[in-house]
């Protein structure tokens, strides 16, 4: 093993009276690519901010190599009145090169964020500031960087070209996120913070759920005899943990018929104790837009379209999940099918007996000065009716990990990921057939995020979600809404991934017009049988899918030796790509299989 560049020593931090952890001790070694797992609250970014210098330690040692430098992104960017995103960014240059001229490599990082340098940081909205702060970050190619949720309020673009960036990066990375597809992508080991203690592994977040849930396991039987607090706190966190295992074929296999069914409909057009409850059913039409457009006036009085001629007809029970860059207008979107905003041109007709509920992404629902039991409870009476049910607030509180003494603190005290839980305790207590969720996954931890994701998986009203989680998408919704800048909108069946396959075919249909087309095929027969190839793969895909999983854990295994990148980082590149084609290869073949399983059960029932 390669010594560690920075190292903590029984580390011990004290907050409120009591150790937020204690006896912490970690190495950071060249190549290592670090998941920070833990709830909110478990002391994650205290013990990042420790790692990078930024606060002392109330106990142990910190250690960092001679000449190594250290980059941190803090989970809420600095601003500076009168300062230039410019020079902002510069400020992260190392100082040793002060006689030179690096203004290119700030330029360079920018046009990657897209910011403008002559811009003022009080000017920026909450995504441009913290591209800023990721600019800032990246712009002195440190040895270690590490990365408090660095894909907070960025869009899909940015956070695409963010993990280009990363993969590319040859320093040593932690990232705390609830992103997984973007610590799937990039990490190589896992340190796990736990209830005070730091547990470590030496794979990437995909083996996480399983490694953690064994841990769990195994604790369940050694903890009996523990107190009632812990016993509590480990059942939360198996829940948690579990919720995420639970996602199984026959839950995919839905969703699929789900999309199927919203293609047909298309094709003319174009652990938090979560739980909700559809209110009376809506009529079936729930929104139908034809030819909308809305154009505001832009920069010196030119017209801006931010959407053109877009149609759609959303039914009872669909899902539907809105993608775009920010700024590109899916709030705006939103607005206008709810019939808060009138389009510029086309027609929004809304159905009868909708019953919405709201989930507002700059949280304006929330008074800042209100405690959280005045937030929640009925005047005078401590308690709530939550879908029928009398309950006392402080009860429904801890259904969402609140502890008791927070029921009378102001809301202006609770974090970001603490207000959210709590924007969703007020926004799930009400009955609904219609729920409209703008951003809803930003600062969530993760155990909070995969039971919101199953609780609206289970939920049968009709779902509209702003959101730039890749995972969250692919796993919830039946189509999704694409707006691009310039205006154009179209709509996909499925979630992101499916969004992605989509516009490859188009791409390649593209390719394929200038060529002499073949004369029109007749309407195919209804299928009595699979074809022999699809009955071919339906056979032997699941021996595939087994050999491309033990081909995928061997390969993890070689990347999670530290010396591979060290000595031999040709090789580490190649095996980094064979493994990135590997998972490619069994997303590509679990998805065929799927959808053979559920062509022959539509097969056999016909």
């Amino acid at each position: 093993m390669a010594a560690p560049i920075l190292a903590l020593q029984n580390a011990r931090i004290t907050f409120g009276g009591g150790d937020l952890f204690s006896d912490i001790s970690l190495g950071i070694e060249p190549g290592m690519r670090i998941a920070l797992m833990g709830r909110n609250g478990s002391g994650k970014s205290t013990l990042l901010k420790a790692i990078a210098g930024d606060i002392d330690l109330d106990g142990g040692e910190r250690f960092l190599q001679s000449g190594v430098k250290v980059s941190y992104l803090r989970q809420q960017p600095i601003i500076v009145p009168g300062r230039t995103v410019f020079a902002q960014v510069q400020s992260g240059l190392p100082a040793d090169g002060e006689g030179e001229d690096l203004g290119y490599l700030v330029d360079q990082v920018l046009h990657g964020v897209g910011i403008d340098g002559d811009r003022l940081l009080e000017t920026l909205s909450g995504g441009e500031a913290r591209r800023v702060s990721l600019a800032e970050a990246l712009v002195s190619d440190p040895d270690v960087l590490l990365l408090d949720e660095p894909t907070n309020h960025l869009d899909i673009k940015t956070i695409l070209w963010l993990e280009g960036e990363l993969t590319a990066y040859k320093g040593a990375l932690m990232i705390i996120s609830h992103d997984r597809q973007f610590l799937k992508n990039l990490t190589n080991r896992l340190f796990w913070l736990d209830r005070g203690k730091l547990r470590t592994h030496g794979k990437g977040f995909a083996a996480f759920d399983e490694w953690s849930e064994e841990i769990l396991r195994r604790e369940e039987v050694e903890t009996k005899k523990l107190d009632k607090k812990i016993a509590e706190e480990t059942d939360w966190s198996r829940k948690g943990i579990t919720a995420r295992r639970a996602r199984n074929e026959g839950r995919i296999r839905a969703l699929h018929r789900l999309r199927a069914e919203r293609a047909e409909r298309l094709a003319p057009v174009g652990s938090a104790k979560l739980s909700v409850k559809s209110g009376a059913k809506s009529g079936r039409v729930v929104v139908e837009a034809t030819d909308i457009s809305m154009t505001y006036e832009g920069e010196g009085g030119e017209p801006r379209e931010v959407l053109a001629k877009f149609s759609t007809k959303i039914l009872r029970g669909d899902r539907v999940g809105i993608i775009g860059p920010n700024g590109a207008g899916k709030t705006t979107l939103l607005k206008i099918l709810m019939g808060e905003l009138k389009p510029t041109t086309g027609d929004v007709k809304l159905g009868t007996n909708l019953t919405p509920a709201i989930f507002d992404q700059h949280r304006d629902s929330l008074d800042p000065e209100m405690s959280l039991w005045d937030t929640l409870a009925d005047p005078g009476s401590g308690q709530l009716l939550v879908r029928g049910e009398v309950r006392h607030v402080v009860a429904y509180l801890r259904d969402f990990l609140f502890e008791d003494r927070q029921a009378k603190s102001p809301v202006k005290a609770l974090s970001g990921g603490e207000k959210n839980r709590l924007l969703l305790a007020k926004l799930l207590a009400r009955e609904s057939n219609l729920l409209i969720l703008d951003e809803p996954t930003n600062d969530l931890d993760m155990e909070t995020l995969d039971l919101l994701q199953d609780m609206l998986s289970a939920y049968d009203g009709t779902l509209l979600v702003v959101s730039h989680d890749r995972d969250f998408l692919d796993q919830l919704v039946t189509s999704t809404i694409v707006i691009e800048e310039g205006g154009k909108v179209d709509e996909y069946v499925g979630g992101y991934s499916d969004y992605r396959r989509a516009q490859t075919a188009e791409t390649k249909k593209t390719a394929k017009a200038a060529k002499p087309k073949e004369a029109a095929a007749k309407p195919a027969a209804p299928r009595k049988k699979l074809t022999y190839k699809d009955q071919r793969d339906y056979e032997r895909l699941p021996a595939v899918i087994e050999e491309l999983e033990a081909a995928i854990k061997a390969l993890e295994a070689d990347l999670a030796n530290p010396d591979l990148f060290t000595k031999t980082p040709e090789k580490f590149k190649e095996k980094a790509a064979a493994l990135a084609k590997a998972q490619s290869d069994k997303d590509d073949a679990e998805t065929r299989w799927l959808e053979l399983e559920i062509l022959q059960e539509e097969i056999s029932a016909s």
